[in-house]
């Protein structure tokens, strides 16, 4: 229920503290009071949700609709956040993220708004997030040198050199370009939109940033970040009075503006059908199998469609493409004329929506016969229609999570903010995409009565719609070289227009910007910054209380079961763990097969597609995992020899009346799987190569940071052959040698099953209500007696030290624009125990020396660090960045800048409360349970996490010195891994960098 006495007592048409209230109303959907105030000087809007919530959320979004790809709206983004009137420092967000008990902070860029959005537990942090994000978006304090050291600026060391655009936001998209993928997506949309804002790359093109001038730049914010263009946000249990006069005393400051010129026009539809093609580099393998293609369609406007239309498309959507059984999903997949789907379905965040759907991995005459195939697949399903099961399956699972609310890591209020602005961004009523009962009801009530909804959306949207647009991209293996020379050829041209006299000024000015970037702020100005004590801080950890019993004990094998009691709103969470640390290491890589493909092959009862609708229709979801983990050591001595934890995790959630649904499934999935469907399973493994060879470029950081800790533990030599660049490797053998060899493939996969799925070591948990649990239980007794006891006989463990792979430096050559470089090492192996301190000082490491040499300086969109407590593991890690050389170096000189840092008692206070807000870290009641029972496994006891908190909170400038120490002593040692470009890797090998190693993955 909400607290009403934390609203205004006013009723609507009342004004209270500058603002009028417009609406006030109960939206049961969410739990939450919804009241729209109108800010009476300017006319800025306000959306109040009261609730219960103790996880409260602000944003403030503004239209933002640019008019060309230089970015300008992105660049903001990242610039108004670099300084401000009232706290006039280089960076109050990097301030915030050391020193708040944030669980969101950030900013986001989308095609027509940008949006600043916070969340936080704690009320007076909560209060000095908003305080800082209204003062930046409002008073920013820009300069060219924020244009410069965000967007983009020529930096020239010495008159002989060379010229180099360097920004972060330049370097960002440079790596958003290196995916091909994210290529073809924001060409779909650009030539979908040709006439309107949509039109034009709102996050920057890299060939266009460079164009942006100060002018744009300043004047695009004197545009559009007034309160009138603005739509402020509030979601959770703090009282809705702070909320007006926090904001008012900012909007105040501004007069009424006409802001029309922000609205999204309208694009004219096409009178018929178009088609484009552009070229992509590819690498330089077998470019004949990598062309890619999506068919767009736009789609009516949003605002302009009944909510329930809106809600059958969204339900359309998931059935043709929901699940690799959906119909158009699995005709795309079965024709085997590429190797995956991509596209996305339905896009509600445009004011015209859109669909889109295509392949990868496609023959040269691929994208016509891919065309044809959908849209005769989507007129055969218009005329013959869906079954009852494959509807009620995905209307089933959309309704469950509407219902559950369940949004992971990410504040529930940013989810509810992001909805409604897909309408109140385009003057509609904000809560019409909050309220679904009624829609949902109308559609189940026209589905009922027999009405062909689906299909007439079918017939209306896509095979009446000429407004549809065909996008390929074809594979060049010649067009990054020349993307490069281009860029080369514009520096060139700029240095040889210069005078010598110019030359000098430049090396001056890159001089002046790096020392700019590199100088400390006022300490008097760094005070005014709001931020909470160390005596704010609650001196206990947050405990989790379980209770726990043996099932099955009168049994060879039992089973241990957890009951972790929270409100989960009548949903009980069922997680099944299955000892898999006595696979040999061969198997370990069918793991993540198995894992992945486990839904999508059928069992002897029911083939894929029938088993999916089962899952929908029957449960809230099962997905299959794995789980490895150290175990929590403290004889430093011993720890590099620790056990492991290591699992086949297999979750699922229901209402507890459907728990034996969900069991039974579960049960069929694991026991009853059919694996010799050979053609099925080489489809399979065809998708999960081409999906884990699109993952490299955006993610090369997690490829490095991998294949470093494959060579100091055994679980990271495990997690890397399971899914790393050795996952790849095998991957590709596999799908060369299935028809060859298939029966030696089919009986891995039985031995992995046997060797794995079996009572013993079986653990099962439990996250839901006293009631709930009593009705889950007797179903998980009958899943243990269903399960083999030893099914098969296990051998000694293969998770040692003599799994682990090469200490060596490695240089990992990708087609892209940018590189992901990574140096780390072990520190337990060199005799140093990590403690609460050293975790506190790497944070600070990250969020200051890091920050600002690897990202400010260097222009990498990311530089950052991470200390693993359990298995001593240290890794130095950057992310989209234009360097090798220079990035590396900057690592070397970490621990001299741990050992003399300034650390005043200040800066020491504001690193406390930052990482106590990490491990204060607020999630949703199944994670709680989830995450409580993953540390009585691996033996991290509340004693153990209370002695951590007290090392932090009495941490001192010693931890940072004995940090610095320990890297030093690491830094020969340490083992370097750089994801990067062709040309970066030979320049940084020109350089002196030395790498043991070199590979190309394309």
């Amino acid at each position: 229920m909400v607290d009403r006495a934390k609203l205004v007592a006013v009723q609507v048409g009342d004004s209270f503290s500058g603002y009028t209230l417009e609406r006030d109303e109960y939206v049961h959907e969410i739990r939450s009071q919804a009241r729209v105030w109108v800010h009476e000087k300017t006319g800025a809007e306000l959306l109040s949700i009261s609730n219960t919530e103790e996880n409260k959320a602000f944003g403030v979004t503004l239209r933002t609709p640019p008019t060309d790809s230089t970015g300008v709206p992105h660049i903001l983004e990242h610039s108004v956040l670099c300084g401000s009137r009232k706290y006039p420092v280089k960076e109050p967000f990097v301030e915030l993220m050391k020193s708040s008990l944030q669980t969101f902070l950030n900013a986001m860029t989308f095609p027509d708004k940008t949006m600043y959005p916070v969340a936080s537990c704690n009320l007076q942090d909560f209060h000095n997030l908003v305080d800082v994000y209204l003062d930046a978006v409002f008073f920013p304090r820009l300069t060219p040198d924020t244009l410069a050291q965000e967007g983009h600026h020529i930096e020239l060391d010495s008159p002989q050199g060379e010229l180099a655009f360097k920004g972060v936001v330049y370097n960002e998209m440079k790596g958003v370009f290196s995916s091909p993928e994210s290529v073809l997506r924001s060409l779909s949309q650009r030539v979908l939109y040709p006439d309107i804002t949509y039109g034009v790359e709102s996050g920057g093109d890299p060939r266009d940033i460079p164009d942006l001038k100060w002018e744009q730049f300043k004047g695009f914010h004197e545009r559009f970040y007034h309160p009138s263009n603005a739509r402020l946000f509030f979601y959770g249990d703090d009282d809705e009075e702070s909320r007006l006069r926090i904001t008012d005393a900012y909007l105040t400051e501004f007069s009424r503006r006409d802001v029309t010129d922000s609205r999204v026009a309208l694009q004219t539809p096409f009178k018929e059908p178009r088609r484009f093609s552009y070229e992509y580099d590819a690498g330089s393998e077998g470019l004949e199998n990598k062309y890619m293609a999506t068919v767009n369609w736009m789609l009516p406007e949003i605002t302009a469609t009944p909510p329930m239309d809106v809600f059958a498309l969204e339900l359309l959507s998931a059935v043709l493409l929901g699940t690799s059984g959906a119909p158009l999903q699995k005709a795309l997949v079965d024709s085997g004329l590429g190797d995956e789907v991509v596209g996305g379905g339905l896009e509600t965040d445009l004011r015209q929506m859109a669909f889109s759907v295509g392949l990868k991995g496609m023959k040269a005459d691929g994208t016509e016969q891919m065309h044809e195939l959908v849209l005769r697949v989507l007129s055969e399903l218009a005329q013959q229609g869906f079954s009852r099961e494959t509807i009620d399956a995905s209307l089933n699972t959309i309704e469950f999570r509407l219902r559950e609310a369940n949004t992971g890591g990410f504040p529930r209020g940013l989810v509810v903010l992001i909805n409604s602005l897909s309408m109140w961004l385009h003057e509609s009523d904000p809560l019409t995409p909050l309220r679904y009962e009624a829609p949902l009801a109308e559609l189940k009530a026209r589905l009922d009565a027999g009405e062909r909804v689906l299909e007439s959306l079918i017939e209306k949207h896509f095979l009446q719609n000429t407004h549809r647009v065909t996008v390929e991209l074809k594979p060049d293996a010649g067009a990054a070289a020349r993307e490069e020379a281009r860029e080369r050829a514009r520096l060139d041209a700029a240095k040889q227009s210069m005078k010598p006299e110019d030359l000098e000024r430049l090396v001056a000015e890159t001089e002046r910007l790096k020392a700019k970037q590199m100088a400390h702020d006022d300490p008097a100005e760094l005070a005014k910054i709001p931020c909470l004590k160390k005596s704010d801080l609650p001196l206990k950890n947050k405990t989790v209380a379980y209770s726990e019993e043996a099932l099955g004990s009168g049994s060879e094998c039992g089973a241990r079961l957890f009951f972790h009691e929270q409100p989960t709103n009548g949903i009980a969470y069922v997680d099944m763990g299955f000892d898999m640390r006595h696979l040999p290491s061969e198997l370990l890589p069918y793991m993540s097969l198995f894992t992945s493909f486990i839904k999508d092959m059928g069992t002897a009862e029911y083939d894929y597609v029938a088993m999916q609708q089962r899952i929908g229709r029957e449960t809230g979801g099962i997905r299959f995992n794995t789980y490895i983990s150290e175990l929590v050591h403290h004889d430093v001595a011993t720890a590099k020899d620790a056990p492991l934890l290591a699992m086949l995790t297999v979750r699922g959630k229901c209402v507890p009346a459907q728990v034996q649904s969900l069991t039974t499934l579960m049960r069929e999935l694991l026991l009853d799987t059919k694996w010799d469907n050979k053609e099925r399973f080489k489809q399979l493994v065809i998708e999960e190569r081409a999906a884990t060879e699109s993952s490299v470029a955006p993610s090369g950081h997690q490829y490095a940071s991998s294949l470093i800790r494959a060579q100091f533990r055994a679980s990271g030599a495990a997690s890397e052959k399971m899914g790393g660049l050795a996952y790849l490797t095998f991957l590709r053998a596999l799908e060369a040698r299935l028809d060859s060899d298939w029966d030696a493939v089919y009986n891995e996969l039985l031995r992995l099953r046997d060797l794995v799925v079996q009572q013993q070591g079986l653990i099962m948990n439990v996250t839901a209500d006293a009631d709930g649990f009593k009705q889950v239980r007797p179903a998980l007794e009958t899943f243990f007696n269903s399960v083999p006891p030893k099914a098969s006989p296990r051998g000694a463990s293969h998770w040692s030290e003599d799994a682990l792979f090469p200490r060596r430096s490695e240089a990992v050559v990708i087609p892209a624009q940018i590189n992901y470089v990574g140096k780390g090492g072990n520190l337990k192996d060199l005799g140093f125990d990590p403690t609460g301190g050293s975790y506190l000082a790497a944070k600070y490491l990250g969020t200051s020396y890091l920050w600002d040499t690897v990202r400010v300086q260097g222009g990498a969109y990311g530089g950052f660090c991470s200390l693993d407590m359990r298995t001593g593991n240290f890794l130095y890690l950057s992310y989209r960045d234009p360097n090798i050389k220079y990035t590396l170096d900057a690592y070397d000189k970490a621990p001299e800048f741990l050992r003399n840092a300034d650390v005043g008692s200040e800066d020491l206070e504001k690193a406390i409360i930052g990482a106590i807000g990490d491990m204060d870290s607020y999630s949703l009641p199944d994670a709680k349970g989830y995450a409580s029972m993953l540390r009585v496994l691996t033996g991290e006891t509340d004693d153990l996490r209370q002695e951590r908190r007290e090392q932090i909170l009495g941490a001192s400038v010693q931890d940072f010195r004995a940090l610095g120490d320990a890297l030093e002593e690491m830094t020969s040692s340490a083992s370097v891994v750089v994801v990067g470009s062709k040309e970066a890797v030979k320049k940084a090998r020109d350089e002196g960098v030395a790498f043991d190693a070199e590979a190309s993955v394309f």
